[in-house]
């Protein structure tokens, strides 16, 4: 196929064939008993024996996911299609699609690329913002921890600031202890490279402050309290909300929105060595509390404590963080569908509106005070793990809720970050949560 031609993409409802097809293509979308069903491709031959293009099916609306046409994407050989047919929203339809033709090339040969043209009614902007912001989150948390480790990370945030011109702003190794900021230091001291704290602003200082924290475990080995093998085989991905809250600015700042935003990514690997913090130990937390070391393999929440004070201090109006914390998430929700933690029922639901229309979907669950007492500690205000296998989400949202106590609303979402199985939209792989779903609230909020 010659680059410079697209192909016509058709999308087809169920049992709805278009009537612009000739005789003989409709002969033969019969014959092949292509009736619209839900994700199938059917290529069309043309004269020539030449490809004429493919059809989609859509299946029946009441059962067709947002982002349907990303497994066409996915599907497709490389080359430029043009979408025709009863897709849907444009705007959503040609994101879809962009989202099921992300690839991670890094490190083997990039194929050539499937492209959309411009879809008639699209807000191409729009589009290009999230798409783009997606495959930000993506390639940071599909790249390993050899070539992702702390100085690298702190690296694409700097180029990220450069591209947004932006200051960015590291405190590191044993400045954290100086700044204040002791949990960040305890959890990431043992790795070779030093843990660090990276923020930025942007926007105008008399607009509402919206503070987005995220979880930048570039590696986590669980620590003294060391994972199993199998656990380890992912951990790469453990930087992963800090991954989603750097696409998450991206379309902020891209789109212009009304607010002052504030960006605090700690960033540290939980490694094993001399150093190493140790369970049993007692660490001071920023705020003043004191938490006794239950797991070493608990770090993600001990490092968010800290940002999370900091964030909380200059009382903004919206808190939101993002974090591969507990696999109890997992087990609760499964791989697909976050769990929600909001101080705000109102924002909750808003929030879960936001992304049920952009196919990013959140689940709230509750900060069920009660449970607190399954972290409890002895000899120190909280203990950062508990003894108690139960409710492992919920506990591990109420240890943050300790670090935020001026900001007028606070989010967390606690992310997978990874679809171990490809689906419409999300490859296999790291993958964005969350980021429609805020963002969509946002806009609607603050445009």
């Amino acid at each position: 196929m010659a680059k410079s031609k697209s192909l016509p993409l058709i999308a087809v409802e169920q049992d709805t064939l278009p009537t612009t097809l000739a005789p003989a293509e409709l002969q033969w979308v019969k014959a092949n008993g292509f009736t619209g069903q839900r994700g199938r491709l059917l290529a069309l031959p043309a004269e020539g024996g030449t490809l004429g293009g493919y059809l989609f099916g859509l299946g029946r609306a009441d059962d067709r996911p947002a982002l349907l046409l990303g497994q066409a994407a996915a599907t497709l050989e490389p080359g430029k299609y043009r979408l025709s047919g009863n897709h849907g929203d444009p705007t959503l339809a040609a994101l879809a699609f962009r989202l099921g033709a992300y690839r991670f090339d890094r490190y083997r040969k990039p194929r050539d690329p499937v492209l959309l043209e411009p879809v008639e009614g699209a807000d191409a902007a729009e589009v290009d913002r999230l798409a783009d912001a997606a495959y930000l989150a993506r390639d940071l948390i599909n790249t390993p921890a050899n070539d992702l480790g702390p100085e690298a990370f702190e690296k694409e945030i700097r180029a990220f600031g450069k591209r947004h011109k932006l200051e960015v702003k590291v405190t590191a190794g044993d400045e954290l202890l100086k700044q204040n900021f002791p949990m960040i230091h305890a959890v990431g001291r043992a790795a070779a490279e030093a843990p660090r704290l990276v923020e930025f602003t942007w926007g105008k200082a008399k607009d509402p402050k919206v503070t987005l924290v995220g979880k930048g475990v570039t590696f986590d080995t669980g620590g003294l309290d060391i994972k199993p093998s199998a656990g380890m085989l992912l951990m790469k991905k453990d930087m992963g909300g800090a991954a989603n809250v750097l696409g998450l600015a991206h379309a902020i700042i891209d789109a212009g929105l009304r607010v002052r935003l504030r960006v605090l990514i700690p960033i540290v690997e939980n490694a094993i060595s001399g150093p190493a913090f140790r369970p049993g130990d007692i660490l001071r937390a920023r705020n003043g509390s004191t938490v006794e070391i239950g797991n070493t393999d608990a770090e993600g929440r001990l490092i968010l404590g800290d940002a999370l004070a900091l964030a909380d201090e200059e009382s903004p109006e919206l808190i939101v963080d993002m974090a591969t914390l507990t696999g109890a998430a997992r087990s609760a929700l499964g791989p697909d569908l976050p769990p929600l933690y909001a101080t705000d029922d109102a924002l909750a639901r808003d929030l879960m509106a936001a992304g049920a229309v952009s196919d990013d979907p959140l689940w709230q669950m509750p900060l069920w005070a009660p449970y607190d007492a399954m972290i409890a500690s002895k000899i120190a205000d909280v203990n950062n793990a508990g003894a108690s296998a139960f409710a492992g989400s919920i506990t591990a949202a109420l240890f943050l809720k300790r670090f935020v106590k001026q900001a007028r609303a606070w989010v967390h979402l606690d992310i997978y970050g990874w679809a171990p199985e490809a689906k419409p939209g999300r490859p296999f792989g790291g993958t964005d949560q969350g980021i429609r779903a805020v963002y969509g609230y946002l806009k609607q909020r603050y445009r």
